[in-house]
C-alpha cells in the first residue's frame, strides 16, 4: 500500500483542539509507509471540499483525521465523485464521540489506527442518503437522531468543560429536563405505514453514537439495511430508567421502543424536526424541517480497515 497515493484530511479543532499536537506523532507513520500529503480544515464543510479536490486529483486513499462530523464530511466530498475515481477512506480517530470509528473495529489510540488502515484490509460499506422538503440532500456513514438524539447533540457541543462520553452523558440529562418534545409522525417505509407519537427516532448504520450509547445493537455498516430505534411517549422518569438500557444496548426490552430495519423511510410530522446526523446538527432548535425521505445505499464507499 506505500505506493498508494495518500491524502490525510485532519480537523485541528477536534477533541477540543488538541488534534493538531497528537497529528505530530501520526507523522512518522505515515512517512513509513511512503509519505502523505497533509491538509487542514478551516471552516465548516471545508473537509467535504478537500476530499473531493482529493479525489479528483488522483489521490487514491483519503484519510479523515478528527471526530464523526470531519468523517461526515470527508464522505460527502468522496460522494460527490464518480464511483470509478472515489478514493478508498480511511479514518484516524481524534474526536469526542469516535462512533464510526469504533463501528469499523478501528483502534480508539490514533497511532494505532493509522497503522491499522495502512497495513488493513478493503471493506465495502453501506452510507444512507437523507432528502428533507427543502431539496437538501446529504450523505451519512454512522446514526441520525431525530428528536430527543437531535437536542442532545445539540447541547453537548455546547458544554465547554466535559469531553468524550461524559460529553454526551451530561448533555442527555439536561435534554430530559429541558425538552419534553412529543413528536406526531407519520412514518411509511419500504414495507409499512403507521402513524406514532415518539420522543426520539434514530435511524443507524452503525450500531452505537454518542461515545457509548449503543442505539441500534443489531446495527451492521454493510448489511444493505438500516437499523431504526424509535422511543415512543414516556415519562421523564422512564426517561432516566431508559440512559443505563441504552448504555448497554438493551432498551429493545422495554414496550415503549420499538426496533426494526427498513431499506427506505418517509417521516412527515407537524412539528418541526431537530436532528444530527452524524453527530453534526442537520435541523436545530429553530429547525423548519418537517418531512424526510432517507435510504440506504449498499456498499456505497470503500473503507480501509484492521486486517
Amino acid at each position: 500500500m506505500a505506493a498508494k497515493r495518500m491524502k490525510l484530511i485532519i480537523n485541528p479543532n477536534a477533541d477540543m483542539g488538541n488534534a493538531w499536537r497528537q497529528a505530530t506523532d501520526l507523522r512518522p507513520i505515515a512517512d513509513q509507509h511512503g509519505g502523505a500529503d497533509w491538509a487542514g480544515t478551516v471552516y465548516p464543510t471545508h473537509a467535504t471540499e478537500l476530499a473531493r479536490q482529493a479525489a479528483e486529483e488522483g489521490y487514491e486513499i483519503v484519510v479523515a483525521v478528527g471526530g464523526d462530523g470531519t468523517v461526515h464530511e470527508v464522505v460527502n466530498g468522496l460522494m460527490q465523485v464518480p464511483k470509478a475515481k472515489r478514493p478508498k477512506l480511511g479514518v484516524v480517530p481524534l474526536g469526542s464521540g469516535n462512533d464510526f470509528a469504533n463501528a469499523l473495529g478501528m483502534s480508539d489510540k490514533p497511532e494505532l489506527a493509522l497503522k491499522e488502515l495502512l497495513t488493513g484490509k478493503v471493506r465495502p460499506i453501506d452510507l444512507g442518503v437523507i432528502e428533507d422538503e427543502h431539496g437538501r440532500k446529504e450523505y451519512w456513514d454512522n446514526t441520525i437522531n431525530i428528536g430527543f438524539g437531535g437536542s442532545v447533540n445539540i447541547y453537548s457541543h455546547n458544554l465547554p468543560v466535559v469531553r468524550g462520553f461524559l460529553m454526551y452523558f451530561v448533555a442527555v440529562l439536561i435534554t430530559i429536563i429541558r425538552h419534553y418534545d412529543v413528536l406526531e409522525m407519520k412514518i411509511t417505509t419500504d414495507e409499512a405505514e403507521w402513524n406514532e407519537d415518539v420522543m426520539m427516532m434514530a435511524i443507524c448504520n452503525g450500531a452505537r453514537e454518542g461515545g457509548g450509547f449503543v442505539t441500534a445493537p443489531d446495527a451492521v455498516i454493510d448489511d444493505g439495511v438500516l437499523n431504526y430505534t424509535a422511543v415512543k411517549k414516556v415519562s421523564r422518569p422512564m426517561m432516566f430508567r431508559l440512559i443505563p438500557e441504552f448504555m448497554k444496548g438493551t432498551q429493545g426490552k422495554f414496550a415503549p421502543i420499538s426496533m426494526g430495519t427498513l431499506k427506505k423511510i418517509e417521516i412527515k410530522c407537524p412539528q418541526p424536526l431537530v436532528l444530527h446526523l452524524d453527530g453534526e446538527t442537520y435541523a436545530g432548535f429553530a429547525s423548519d424541517v418537517h418531512h424526510l425521505k432517507l435510504e440506504v445505499l449498499p456498499k456505497a464507499l470503500d473503507v480501509l480497515v484492521p486486517a
